[in-house]
């Protein structure tokens, strides 16, 4: 027990590394399907909306536009802290240094001849100005002092390090204070790699060649690349952002580095494996940017080693900038490379990136959003209602303070049981009629055992029932219209320019979830008319795009729902108008639209005569004003009183509540909801 307990407390506990956290708590969808639907409803596509509220984020969840602020605050971080001076700086410091020692024992040295003591004063007092002409004339001095005799050869060391550190990260450290067998282990690892790289590029290097490459040499490559093409993508961004680094610098800062990697460990043959390695892998992956610069303007110098791997890092904010942006054709948040976004922000950075993958992810899998045949992204029909519930729950609230106010909740009838029932099929709101469908279950199970000898034998019994789908039957019904409602609204340009668009678009909505979930018996018909007039689908009136189109053809709009009438002349008509202008367009009777500005009285007769048809069929009609026109305020006003009919002038935000309140106020009396 006592080892049980001690093996309990040596436990340890970690962040989970291997994917996506399991223990995550599921992403809610419903705030995200609220602003798609707001988008949707403004105009945008289905696709925009979506990928507009993935860059905006939620109340408690950063987006993408947040982490794209970061990722340019750490490339501008980056460009303005460092400079491409430090390895020249660090080789004038050393310089300068070894002369300062050796002038110092020059002075104090009285057993030096004073002609050699002159000669050698006189040779540093000459030395150029540019540090690679200064460590080239003092490669053959002979140092009086030991301090500065291993300062100078430091140069050496530093630049070789420097060198291969642009190749292979970390080599500067891993060879600092490096022995003849450490660089005679570098040179034997560059002309193994050159071979390989050599025999991958002629197509015939083997496996085997690359497993002993690494045994051989693997400890310079911490990643540890699989395949000899991992080890050549490994190389080729660093040899690339090493190039892009040159590219950077002035043709001074070019000319002395040059001079001085000749001196490199003392080494001319580095150079030249250097050389021979980088244009391998520029001909192995010309993909990569070879030809790119950066400005780099601060105040802290980076050498070759370091600045490599700051434009390795700029080079992976620029592409988690493209990842970010989602421009790219076919884009999906998958692409973002967390590696890359976990080693330039940070941990929580990625929490933020995963947690829009998953929203993504369960906004495509939840039938929120799907892609149509066209390959455009729409809202499901289902993603429809739930927008239509969550509109219907706001018009609830704000009706709820009005006197009066009914409970959507009731439902009205949907029709009258008939005696029979059939089997039921995908869509029917019909009830279950339980005796037949239990019948029918028991004859089914009775049926597929083997031996039994009835539907209600012991073995069926013992053994119990399980439902099929088949099995179910519904009750007949016969359909009883209630009211045929017809709902028209302006869609001419100046809804959306006046803000009225989205408004009339949620009404819409919540009326006919309205209607679809709570009086099915009623038959609602959407009609949206400007120039011309149209009868619509939910969907459509939801996805429609505010057009420039002049005309406000109100007339073709009635012809439309007195048409709706007189399919259902057993049903209550109820003609609702949201409109923020008055008629300026009707059809002729060749079909063809008339438009004229201000209104023309043939555009308004033929208006008034088809809202008197509209009359004549019995309907209860209610005009919903938009806008402060007196104009359309006389019109509106007049046609109220020849239909006998009520005006509602709504502000924005309560048009829904208006709506639905007018409609459920104009169906017949003693009905029950």
């Amino acid at each position: 027990m006592a080892r049980a307990n001690r093996r309990l407390r040596d436990s340890r506990y970690g962040r989970y590394v291997d994917g996506p956290d399991p223990l995550a708590p599921p992403v809610d969808v419903s705030e995200a399907l609220d602003a798609i639907g707001a988008e949707v409803m403004a105009g945008y596509s289905a696709e925009q909306a979506l990928r507009e509220f993935l860059r905006r984020g939620g109340r408690d969840q950063a987006g993408l536009d947040d982490l794209a602020r970061r990722v340019a605050e750490r490339r501008r971080e980056l460009t303005q802290r460092h400079n491409l001076d430090g390895t020249l700086q660090e080789v004038k410091k050393l310089l300068d240094r070894a002369v300062l020692s050796e002038r110092k024992q020059l002075a104090r040295d009285a057993l030096m001849d004073d002609g050699d003591r002159a000669l050698a004063q006189l040779q540093l007092d000459n030395l150029p100005d540019s540090p690679a002409a200064a460590v080239s004339e003092l490669n053959g001095y002979r140092w009086q002092s030991a301090e500065a005799r291993a300062d100078f050869e430091a140069i050496k060391d530093l630049l070789g390090r420097e060198l291969l550190d642009q190749r292979f990260a970390g080599m500067k450290q891993a060879l600092e204070n490096a022995t003849d067998d450490d660089r005679a282990a570098i040179t034997a690892m560059m002309a193994d790699l050159n071979a390989l790289l050599a025999a991958h590029a002629r197509g015939d290097d083997t496996r085997e060649q690359f497993e002993r490459f690494m045994a051989e040499h693997g400890e310079h490559f911490p990643e540890q690349p699989e395949t000899v093409d991992e080890l050549i993508d490994l190389l080729a961004r660093r040899a690339a952002a090493a190039q892009r680094m040159r590219n950077s610098m002035t043709a001074e800062q070019r000319r002395e580095l040059d001079a001085l990697a000749q001196q490199a460990f003392g080494s001319p043959e580095l150079m030249e494996q250097l050389a021979q390695l980088d244009g391998a892998l520029q001909a192995l992956r010309p993909s990569e940017d070879w030809s790119g610069g950066e400005q780099l303007d601060g105040q802290e110098g980076v050498g070759l080693g370091d600045g490599t791997g700051v434009f390795q890092d700029l080079a992976d904010l620029d592409a988690l900038t493209d990842q970010l942006a989602q421009s790219y054709g076919g884009s999906r948040l998958d692409d973002l490379d967390l590696d890359k976004l976990a080693r330039q922000l940070g941990d929580d950075a990625v929490t933020d990136a995963r947690t829009l993958q998953r929203l993504e992810k369960a906004l495509r899998d939840s039938g929120t959003v799907r892609r149509g045949a066209d390959g455009r992204l729409r809202i499901t029909p289902k993603a429809m209602r739930q927008l239509g519930k969550a509109l219907l729950r706001d018009v609830a609230r704000r009706l709820s303070g009005r006197q009066g106010a009914r409970d959507l909740r009731q439902a009205g009838a949907a029709g009258e049981r008939s005696g029979s029932t059939r089997e039921w099929a995908f869509g029917d709101t019909e009830p279950w009629d339980v005796t037949r469908t239990i019948t029918n279950a028991l004859t089914r199970t009775a049926a597929e055992r083997p031996g039994a000898s009835g539907p209600l034998d012991a073995g069926t019994a013992s053994a119990g029932l399980r439902l099929n789908i088949a099995d179910v039957e519904v009750q007949e019904t016969e359909a009883r219209t209630q009211a045929a409602v017809a709902l028209l609204v302006d869609t001419s340009f100046s809804m959306a320019m006046d803000g009225r668009w989205v408004p009339m678009k949620r009404t819409a909505l919540a009326l006919h979830t309205l209607i679809s979930t709570r009086f099915r018996g009623d038959d609602l018909q959407l009609i949206a008319f400007g120039r011309s007039a149209s009868v619509m689908e939910i969907d459509q009136l939801v996805g429609l795009e505010a057009k420039w189109d002049k005309g406000t053809n109100l007339h073709h709009a009635l012809l439309l729902a007195n048409r709706h009438f007189r399919k259902h002349p057993n049903a209550h008509p109820v003609l609702l108008i949201v409109t923020d202008g008055e008629p300026t367009s009707h059809l002729e009777s060749s079909g063809e639209v008339f438009f004229d500005y201000p209104p023309h009285p043939l555009t308004i007769a033929y208006a008034v005569r088809e809202l008197d048809n509209s009359v004549r069929l019995g309907a209860q009609t209610t005009f919903f004003r938009l806008g402060d026109d007196p104009g359309l305020a006389r019109f509106i006003d007049s046609m109220a009183r020849r239909a006998d009919g009520t005006v509602v002038a709504p502000e924005l935000d309560d048009l829904g509540a208006a709506v639905v309140d007018s409609y459920l106020g104009s169906r017949r009396p003693g009905l029950d909801f």
